[in-house]
């Protein structure tokens, strides 16, 4: 662990003196390169300069209780001594989890889409709903919400909506959200008070940048239609609406959010991104069969992840048996002890199969 950390600090040194290099700082690609390399070691190295201060302080201590000392000053030293060994097993566990294997798309911003499953009418709401939690706990976080594409109903629901959130971090954080989530309640359309069960899947996406996911003009299939609002009526009279298929994988994506067509093109090809990046992520991890999945789920839409109960205003997550009684707290963005429930579990998990895994030979 210590070789690692080592090996770590070195090069956020390196960094650090890269970053004040005249050539790297007049060239934009690389100064972006290694600023972006250098935060994400910034937690590892702080973690590890406190460590070895500790041990050094530790050291010193020890040494201390080999002098001559009165009574009260070594009684001052062992307190010392035990608050040190309590700070120094705290950092080791951090440095562990620290040190975990790294979803390479943690610091993405991510795309969302939200569909009724089952349920007709009352699923919509309910992705209303989840769209709802979703943006005021982006709101809460200070990232930006953005609308890509939606399909409503006559009461207010959705039957799919797309929309991005851009903030550093969001997937590490809206990544467990992908699955199906089911909704308990008596609908609005209930009139005689039944309680009905109604999904909806959500799937959570990185965003791709460009450089990740090229896009050829000879594989795409742009069709161009009047946007249109509740109940399919037309909203428009401009041929706005974009359509793009992606003929290799027969990936469709649709966008009429916005009024013009170059615009909507954009967001489309924004969204293609990130299912195309989806699908060649899941991809790799087929052919890896080595690899553990994540030990929450993190992508598959037909998992029932959590259920929304309302009359006992419950949120049950299936995946780690947690179980609030905040209902309306959740739903209005409060997702911060569910998330980091799961991470902790995950981080958990993660740590059990690198302990129980064989020692490297070599």
């Amino acid at each position: 662990m210590l070789d690692r950390l080592e090996a770590i600090h070195q090069r956020y040194e390196e960094l650090s003196r890269l970053l004040c290099d005249p050539e790297v700082i007049s060239n934009s690609d690389k100064l972006r390169e290694y600023s972006k390399e250098q935060a994400g070691l910034e937690e590892k190295n702080q973690a590890y300069l406190e460590y070895k201060q500790v041990v050094e302080q530790l050291n010193d201590a020890r040494a201390m209780l080999e002098e001559k000392l009165d009574d009260e000053m070594r009684e001052l030293v062992k307190v010392e001594i035990d608050e040190l060994n309590e700070r120094k097993g705290e950092l080791e566990e951090k440095i562990k989890i620290l040190l975990l294997p790294r979803d390479p798309n943690d610091d993405k911003s991510v795309i969302v889409e939200v569909r009724g499953a089952a349920g007709g009418e009352e699923a919509a709401l309910f992705a209303a709903d989840l769209y709802r939690m979703y943006t005021r706990y982006a709101e809460k976080q200070g990232w930006k919400v953005e609308m890509l594409d939606a399909n409503t109903t006559g009461l207010g629901g959705f039957k799919e909506v797309v929309f991005s959130i851009q903030g550093h971090g969001a997937y590490s954080r809206l990544k467990y959200e992908s699955g199906a989530h089911r909704v308990q309640r008596v609908p609005e359309t209930e009139s005689g008070g039944r309680i009905h069960t109604s999904t909806a899947t959500v799937a959570v996406l990185p965003e791709a940048e460009e450089v990740e996911i090229e896009i050829h003009d000879k594989d795409l299939r742009i069709d161009t239609f009047c946007s249109s609002g509740p109940g399919g009526q037309s909203v428009n009279t401009t041929q706005s609406a974009v359509r793009i298929t992606h003929i290799p994988t027969g990936i469709v994506v649709s966008c009429q959010d916005e009024k013009s067509q170059n615009s909507n093109k954009e967001k489309a090809l924004r969204v293609l991104r990130a299912r195309l990046l989806d699908l060649k992520q899941k991809e790799e991890m087929e052919k890896m069969a080595s690899v553990r999945k994540s030990a929450v789920g993190t992508g598959d839409r037909s998992e029932r992840i959590r259920t929304y109960n309302f009359p006992q205003s419950r949120v049950t997550d299936h995946r780690i048996g947690l179980t609030l009684h905040k209902l309306d707290l959740i739903l209005n963005g409060e997702l911060e002890e569910i998330i980091d429930a799961l991470i902790m579990y995950e981080q958990t998990e993660l740590l059990k199969q690198q302990e129980a895994a064989p020692p490297n030979k070599g």
